[in-house]
């Protein structure tokens, strides 16, 4: 069976092509970048003859990027049969808590959700509309990036705001699930204890950036919150705000809601700092002639060294850290400044393994494992697929 996943984004989408059910395995991926701009960019990659390709696309948007890729993988690969499709969905409140198959009665729900992220929701539904309209009999799975975060304790969904509101679904949900749920079962497949028994902070560090407090392989806590804006500063979100400030520049600046939604979302964390970049490579090369810059990467450190030390205060301490995501994974300056100074919680650093950008990182003698793991979202829909279709 062919598997195709997408994952979509407010501006981008990444796909990849699996086959077989049991132990599904990759055949070629790639992304479509700046969709919606006047030259979106499409990346595929074969992982078997290492084959890379970029084209220039036409002015697109979500629905004539997909049309473009089926286009491309029936000419190219001969690809134009699919037993399912497996789609990331960012939301799903408390009623999907596991991956499903499609039906109209979710497609209507996942509309009535699009307020909760609006960045997010209505490509994913797009996507999802566009391959019933052309594919009837085709089988779609959604899997959501609020489920593995689903058995967290109240206290930790809990918004300290009039009650009410609770009933309306204002409470935390957490996103990057579906990268957790690799990430543990990469643990567990690397045969480290914590990733059934034991206490873990995952740190998914990229354009967005969160971090989920694991306890016995469930989520206890998670930066995230009500919305992927949430918690750590990213490359273009602002992260954990005070109330205040939102109704300071409403009041004091006539912004309207629309606008500081923008605002949070596309002009703030790295880019808004520094005033230059949302790329924390671009900030690391100039941070020493640019102080801008170095006050981001350094805000983004600070932040990222809090959020471990509060995580492992509610786990009762920590026995593995796992670093993921683009920054995560390929930044060695960012790991280790984040974990300068932690060796009170047993975080020490093995600083030729670090540069080295090895999969353990941390010293011999150091209670806590430190990991590094690459993380892989569209493995983990395919996977979800194919139990589901089981």
């Amino acid at each position: 069976m062919t598997i195709l996943t997408l994952n979509a984004g407010s501006s981008s989408l990444k796909f990849a092509v699996f086959s077989g059910t049991e132990r599904p395995v990759r055949n070629f991926s790639g992304t479509m970048d700046r969709i919606g701009s006047s030259a979106p960019i499409f990346t595929m990659r074969d992982p078997e003859s290492d084959h890379n390709e970029k084209v220039e696309m036409p002015k697109l948007d979500h629905e004539g990027c997909l049309g473009f890729l089926l286009e491309y993988l029936s000419e190219t690969y001969g690809i134009d049969r699919y037993g399912a499709v497996g789609h990331r969905v960012v939301h799903g409140l408390d009623r999907y808590s596991q991956p499903q198959i499609v039906t109209e009665e979710m497609l209507e729900a996942l509309r009535l959700m699009t307020p909760l992220a609006p960045e997010h929701l209505p490509a994913e539904i797009s996507l999802i509309d566009d391959l019933r309209k052309q594919f009837p009999d085709l089988v779609q799975v959604a899997c959501f990036d609020t489920a593995f975060h689903r058995d967290m304790p109240q206290t930790a969904r809990l918004i300290p705001i009039p009650r009410r509101y609770e009933a309306e679904g204002i409470r935390r949900y957490g996103f990057h699930g579906l990268s957790y749920e690799y990430l543990m079962e990469e643990l567990g497949r690397l045969g480290d204890r914590a990733a059934i028994q034991g206490r873990v902070i995952l740190a998914h560090l990229g354009n967005g950036a969160s971090l989920a407090a694991v306890r016995d392989g469930k989520s206890v806590d998670t930066s995230m919150g009500f919305t992927p804006t949430a918690g750590l500063m990213m490359s273009t979100r602002s992260g954990d705000l005070d109330p205040g400030v939102i109704s300071f520049l409403m009041r004091d600046d006539q912004m309207t809601a629309p606008q500081f939604d923008h605002m949070v979302n596309h002009e703030s964390g790295l880019v808004g700092v520094s005033e230059s970049s949302s790329d924390m490579r671009d900030l690391l090369a100039r941070e020493s002639s640019d102080i801008k810059a170095a006050e981001a990467v350094s805000l983004f450190c600070y932040q990222a060294k809090k959020w471990i030390g509060s995580f492992t205060a509610a786990l009762g301490g920590l026995d593995t850290l796992v670093f993921s995501g683009g920054i995560g994974e390929n930044s060695p300056v960012v790991r280790e400044r984040i974990c300068d100074g932690l060796d009170f919680l047993g975080i020490e650093l093995d600083e030729e393994q670090n540069m080295a950008n090895r999969a353990l990182i941390s010293v011999r003698s150091a209670s806590v494992r430190v990991r590094v793991i690459n993380t892989d979202e569209e493995m983990m829909i395919a996977r979800s697929v194919s139990r589901v279709l089981e």
